[in-house]
């Protein structure tokens, strides 16, 4: 296959020269990085990536090809994918398609040869920035700045509503509030006895209390959570009325919806190593996570208890909420390629609805 130069320029003005591989085209996006080694099916696949292009800072991609069971999502949500190396002979028994042939029946445009190192470091000092990916040198960067993510939720919450498990030999139903949800939150309720309905975003306060369940689970998701305010107010209509656990964007969610603030972050939580410390026992659990907005701990004093923190910046990680028999936390303990330290988050959901019989 004949190489392909294209430009990869920032929004500040730098030009970044790469090869082409994937789909065709040029493609403008918001430019974000995620720093694990493993699991690059999982990222591309999470819908949480909307509208972005994203590096990976791990330098040789796509060694063990596509495996479809390990996908998050029916399809990539990304805008671009960006690599140093890229595998063109994956080796994996479990491997069905190469990454280069998965990115390009997907439409999804990839760049390699890029000095990722240096690309990682300009976002990290400059901030999170848009770029376009292009087969010629752009001209008009002021163009590039005026992007802006909208309406992500409602490009990737589910179209109707999906059943998990046998509603009839579950132990709980749960309803899962899609706002862009990995596939694995679903297992991880359904491998704890649970029937899983899966609703989408427009679901009313209404509709899912119509559904009797036992709990609700606020998924994660892409985009700014304040654009929501449809679903922020359908959140204050189930609050204090069944249990709630929300993860990532429905832990900023349903901050807002209890009066909390939300602030984009100067290059976001992206990547399978961030620790973040539980404030109670002072543990602190490797986690997986993918956001780029936080939740300002001091907006939901009086409201919220603040029970996990970064503890790389000390953000807000997570918020109980127990006159409301809730709790949220920003990472992913339902993390697939990993880290599992967090999955007993879960079981804590269980307890709950189970009218807290057991020892979280």
């Amino acid at each position: 296959m004949k190489e392909e130069k294209v430009y990869l320029t920032l929004q500040n003005g730098q030009v970044f020269e790469g090869k082409r591989f994937g789909a065709r085209g040029d493609v403008l996006g918001e430019l974000v990085f995620t720093t694990g080694m493993t699991g690059y099916i999982e990222t591309l696949t999470d819908p949480s990536y909307y509208g972005q292009i994203v590096i990976q800072t791990f330098p040789l991609i796509g060694n063990y090809g596509m495996i479809p069971v390990d996908r998050e999502s029916k399809k990539p949500y990304l805008s671009g994918y960006i690599v140093r190396e890229y595998c063109e002979e994956p080796s994996n028994f479990r491997c069905s398609e190469k990454i280069c042939d998965y990115l390009e029946r997907n439409g999804i445009v990839g760049v390699y040869g890029v000095d990722t190192r240096e690309l990682t470091k300009t976002v990290r000092e400059a901030g999170v920035m848009n770029a376009v990916i292009s087969s010629r040198p752009v001209n008009d960067i002021g163009a590039i700045g005026k992007y802006i993510i909208r309406d992500a939720v409602k490009n990737c919450t589910c179209e109707e509503a999906v059943t998990y498990g046998d509603e009839k030999s579950a132990k709980r139903k749960v309803v899962l509030w899609d706002f862009g949800a990995k596939e694995n939150i679903a297992r991880e309720l359904v491998n704890r006895d649970c029937c899983v309905i899966r609703v989408p975003s427009w679901y009313t306060a209404e509709q899912i209390l119509g559904l009797r369940p036992d709990g609700v689970m606020l998924t994660n998701g892409p985009g700014d959570p304040a654009e929501n305010t449809e679903v922020i107010e359908n959140i204050r209509g189930i609050a204090g009325k069944l249990p709630v656990f929300g993860i990532c964007l429905g832990h900023q969610l349903f901050a807002l919806a209890m009066g909390g603030k939300t602030k984009k972050m100067k290059y976001g939580h992206r990547g399978a190593n961030q620790p973040v410390k539980e404030l109670k026992t002072g543990t602190v659990y490797i986690s997986s996570q993918n956001h780029g907005y936080e939740v300002l701990a001091d907006s939901i004093k009086g409201v919220g208890e603040l029970s996990f923190i970064n503890a790389n910046d000390n953000t807000c990680e997570g918020v109980e909420y127990p006159a409301l028999n809730a709790f949220t936390v920003q990472f992913h303990p339902e993390a697939c390629a990993g880290p599992l330290d967090a999955r007993n988050l879960f079981d804590k959901f269980m307890n709950m609805m189970d009218g807290g019989k057991k020892n979280a």
